[in-house]
């Protein structure tokens, strides 16, 4: 399913991203100094890069449930590709080891959200709930302890609150409650500027010489 080894190349991601690419080890003579960025657009890509990580979970959640499993395969494939842009954003910033520890958690998150999905009965779903909840205290941990502009309660009290939006998702998209789900995914991905718009904000204050 998710595999480190995949991890999309930063050159190419923070170039796309507008980004700052780090120089390497031996090329040292081939660079140049990296240009300032617009924190604006760098928000813009994370944004993106967000909202489609709850739009392809979504897919899954519906196709699963539909029974659909080519579209789900589909659609997980794509929830994959989206997790290894969110942890190679980093990379020109923190590193590569950096990146391939966040890609390990995005990659607890998903699995977490798709074994809520598909829990059968109450305890198999509180199971699921408690490795959500676990894994939203590990990526807060992770993020804040790489910036200090990111505080460790107010990281984790977003990605609970982003667990519970997928949690009450997929309650929804059960019970058929359309007009329901289609309340959480506006507040999920309001959320999900919110979480993007916190992370630019903390990098850029922490490497104010890369943006402008």
């Amino acid at each position: 399913m998710f595999s480190r080894k995949h991890v999309i190349p930063a050159v190419s991601l923070a170039v796309g991203l507008g980004l700052a690419v780090p120089v390497q080890a031996g090329q040292e003579h081939h660079a140049t100094a990296p240009a300032p960025v617009s924190a604006a657009a760098t928000q813009d890509a994370l944004r993106d890069l967000w909202i489609g990580h709850v739009f392809w979970v979504r897919s899954v959640a519906v196709a699963t449930i539909d029974g659909n499993k080519p579209a789900a395969k589909s659609a997980e494939d794509q929830v994959v590709a989206n997790a290894k842009q969110i942890a190679g954003s980093i990379e020109p910033f923190y590193g590569k080891p950096a990146a391939d520890k966040l890609f390990g958690l995005l990659a607890g998150h998903y699995g977490a959200i798709k074994e809520y999905l598909d829990a059968r009965g109450k305890p198999a779903q509180d199971a699921a709930w408690k490795k959500i909840g676990a894994n939203a205290e590990e990526i807060a941990v992770f993020l804040s302890g790489a910036n200090p502009n990111l505080p460790k309660d107010t990281l984790l009290a977003l990605l609970v609150a982003h667990g519970g939006h997928h949690v009450q998702q997929i309650n929804q998209l059960r019970a058929k409650d359309y007009a329901g789900e289609a309340q959480t995914w506006q507040h999920m991905t309001q959320h999900m500027y919110v979480i993007a718009d916190a992370l630019t904000g903390a990098i850029a204050k922490q490497f104010p010489a890369r943006f402008n």
